[in-house]
């Protein structure tokens, strides 16, 4: 089965309040998800959408997942994540590497699901990442207590 997933994090202050938004694509069917935490950072809401999507799956997908983040796709693509839980979530410069936590459960859904990442520009009119980036938005909003 393959599905097509796009998402998007946002951050109204880095940190600050964030939210993830979703969309799984599936023939004609299509499901939004979103989501957010009241402090947090652009990153993680990033790491989050994506791991929220691939949660959502209730079998083994072939997933094309679409994002704005370089941060997630050099990450996965590039086999960051990978070298760094093997260092101990260490860099190769030997610093912690950041949302270890995260990145983990990445690697673990990417291990259920053949997952190819597919970065495009943000705020460039692509419609599932312009209607993510509007999801996110929003749930960020909803923790904003400034």
């Amino acid at each position: 089965m393959q599905v097509e997933i796009y998402t998007d994090g946002s951050c109204l202050r880095n940190p600050g309040p964030g939210g993830w938004g979703a969309v799984l694509v599936y023939g004609t069917k299509e499901k939004e998800l979103s989501g957010g935490e009241p402090d947090t950072t652009n990153n993680r809401m990033e790491l989050t959408a994506a791991i929220q999507a691939l949660s959502a799956l209730n079998r083994p997908c072939d997933v094309i997942m679409t994002t704005d983040s370089k941060y997630l796709c050099d990450g996965m693509q590039k086999g960051w994540a990978a070298s760094w839980k093997k260092r101990g979530w260490k860099k190769a410069d030997k610093s912690p590497a950041l949302n270890p936590d995260l990145w983990d459960q990445l690697l673990q859904l990417c291990d259920i699901h053949k997952v190819t990442f597919v970065w495009v520009k943000g705020h460039a009119g692509h419609p599932y990442n312009e209607r993510c980036d509007t999801m996110a938005q929003a749930r960020a909003h909803e923790f904003d207590r400034k």
